[in-house]
């Protein structure tokens, strides 16, 4: 790897973080980026899913304060953990080309749940609304199915987990992103402890890739604190939809 090489990930790294702790889909940025400096496909989706953890955790530390009580956040830490291992499975041991093909309607379809929230909640109930076993069991449904995603690719985590928690949680959307860096983290740890373990990781990489991310993450955090609600959503609508979009043209182009 050369220095302009580098200067590229680290460039890549601080967006990747910012946008992340914002809206979620930073490896949108970071994973063409290791395809750009020469690496193949699953070694650069393993890299970047390392490489991006620490800036999921430096969220946390940025927007620790609108996080709700512990009570409340704990049992979603099980769940997030055993999804996030079933996807990294799911990544190791299954050929990629079926999932590929899923991803972009994923996205797609978490971008207009967030989109169209409160005509949904007119459908399946105000979470106020909803009874506490009902909501409970929506709420870790959500979870587990945003954590296997994650684990497998990460893309548009934080649209997707932010898309399913607002559906469920009657917080404001800076509470809600809270909460998304929070289990984002989660599921970063749990792949690199499975990628450090099973995956090709390339650790010169991510040594350049991941102290961006964590200055970039923390600054996005602290950027989604000062944003209104509705220009937050705004921000994590549009990107969802271009990255579903992007992904949508690579899945079909090849």
């Amino acid at each position: 790897m050369d220095l302009s090489d580098a200067a590229l990930l680290v460039g890549a790294g601080l967006a990747a973080g910012t946008v992340n702790a914002v809206a979620g889909g930073g490896s949108l940025i970071t994973f063409p980026a290791l395809i750009g400096v020469g690496f193949a496909p699953v070694p650069a989706n393993v890299t970047n899913s390392v490489s991006v953890c620490p800036g999921y955790l430096s969220s946390v530390v940025g927007s620790r304060k609108d996080l709700p009580e512990r009570r409340r956040l704990l049992p979603l830490i099980p769940t997030t953990v055993l999804g996030a291992g079933a996807g990294c499975a799911l990544l190791l041991v299954t050929p990629a080309r079926a999932f590929e093909l899923v991803v972009p309607f994923l996205v797609l379809g978490a971008t207009a749940v967030l989109a169209f929230q409160t005509r949904l909640r007119r459908l399946v109930g105000h979470p106020r609304d909803l009874s506490p076993r009902r909501r409970a069991v929506t709420l870790q449904t959500m979870v587990a199915l945003g954590s296997v995603y994650g684990g497998y690719f990460g893309a548009a985590l934080g649209v997707m987990l932010v898309a399913g928690l607002a559906l469920v949680l009657d917080e404001t959307l800076t509470r809600v992103t809270a909460v998304k860096n929070l289990l984002s983290a989660v599921v970063g740890l749990i792949t690199v402890a499975v990628f450090a373990l099973f995956g090709p990781v390339n650790w010169v990489a991510v040594a350049v890739l991941a102290p961006a991310t964590v200055v970039g993450g923390y600054a996005g955090a602290r950027l989604a604190r000062r944003l209104p609600p509705i220009v937050l959503k705004t921000v994590i609508v549009v990107f969802g939809t271009v990255i579903g979009g992007f992904l949508l043209y690579r899945a079909f182009r090849s």
